[in-house]
């Protein structure tokens, strides 16, 4: 377990309080080393974010002697920092505490001398290299940068909501649903991702209950079939989770019917609430192109629209969402982003053993 107060597993975290701007002196290979008064703020790559995808990406850069900066957001680690209970990510027979995870991915990308810094982006230029990006009143240059921002779930707003999270509501059926064997749960939503997530957990429910507060949804037809031909799913329209029940752990909901008003109360053991997600792409919209979910858009693998910008992570993809995959991605964009570099000239060829 990893300590409430210090979740980065006592290793302590540079913060940045508005130190100076520097200006970038070109060198032959690169950018040299232009430091504020608190460190770094040029480089060969900057990445955006510190979820799996961000760190994997600097682990590798890192190794590529690419001296990332890696821009970590005020809330750093992703969405696992949320997830108490990580079982299927390889490595880790007896499963990892969320947080832990995280600090073994940030503790690993600082060893190989990544430079990260706890504050949220402002605002970016793309325009031209070195990409700038501001953050807490400082701008750093990177010669290529790498977003990997993620996506965060949407949440009910419930007080009770964040004190359960993690003690029996979750956001994410594939990672917690193994937890939930033989109990009855309820699943929040009316979309595509609430049915699916809904028929998923079947798998390991003994009942499960898909709440949702109107009578039509935004479910495909097929999806809302299936469910309802499920002996395991019992829907419930017209309905809205007033509450969660428990103190240490979900004992239940307390519903208001969004129709007559009633209260009920609903005995379960799990909350998933699945009314979707939101990419965190706000910084990025004038530069990259977005689809129509507000996703980031990513070609040939990792690359944008723009040569030098490489995307990774849940900030484009919104069909897998798990650690191991953003962890996959951060690696190919560290990869591209080097091989590119060194296109440009900027670094020199990586040996078959720099990875």
């Amino acid at each position: 377990m990893t300590d409430a107060s210090n979740p980065f597993g006592g290793f302590s975290i540079t913060m940045v309080d508005d130190p100076a701007d520097a200006t970038a002196v070109p060198a032959p290979g690169g950018p040299s080393t232009v430091e504020s008064a608190e460190g770094r703020v040029d480089s060969k790559l900057v990445i955006v974010g510190s979820g799996p995808a961000g760190l994997t990406a600097a682990i590798y850069a890192a190794r590529a002697n690419l001296e990332p900066i890696v821009i970590a957001g005020s809330a750093p680690g992703g969405q696992l920092m949320l997830t108490s209970d990580v079982e299927n990510y390889p490595g880790f027979p007896e499963g990892v505490q969320g947080p832990e995870l995280m600090s073994k991915f940030r503790a690993q990308a600082e060893r190989f001398g990544a430079r990260l810094i706890d504050v949220d982006i402002d605002r970016v230029d793309f325009s031209s290299r070195p990409f700038r990006i501001w953050a807490r009143g400082t701008e750093y240059r990177g010669q290529a940068v790498v977003v990997a921002t993620g996506a965060s779930a949407l949440w009910l707003g419930l007080d009770s909501e964040t004190k359960l999270r993690g003690r029996g509501v979750s956001a994410c059926a594939t990672c917690d649903g193994f937890f939930f064997k033989n109990r009855e749960i309820a699943v929040v939503g009316g979309g595509d991702t609430a049915f699916e997530e809904a028929t998923y957990l079947t798998r390991f429910a003994t009942k499960v209950h898909l709440l949702h507060r109107r009578d039509t949804f935004r479910a495909s037809k097929i999806m809302v079939d299936r469910a309802l031909a499920h002996p395991k799913i019992e829907i419930h329209p017209n309905v809205a989770v007033e509450e969660g029940v428990g103190a240490e752990k979900v004992r239940g909901v307390k519903l208001k019917d969004t129709q007559t008003g009633d209260l009920s109360t609903l005995d379960i053991e799990g909350l998933f609430v699945a009314i979707g997600y939101e990419p965190n792409t706000a910084a990025f919209r004038d530069w990259l192109a977005v689809d129509e979910k507000g996703y980031l858009v990513v070609r040939d693998e990792t690359h944008s629209k723009i040569d030098g910008v490489f995307i990774a992570g849940d900030v484009h993809d919104h069909r897998y969402r798990q650690a191991v995959t953003a962890a996959a991605d951060g690696c190919k964009a560290a990869i591209d982003a080097e091989r590119w570099l060194e296109a440009q000239g900027i670094t020199e060829a990586a040996t078959a053993t720099a990875w």
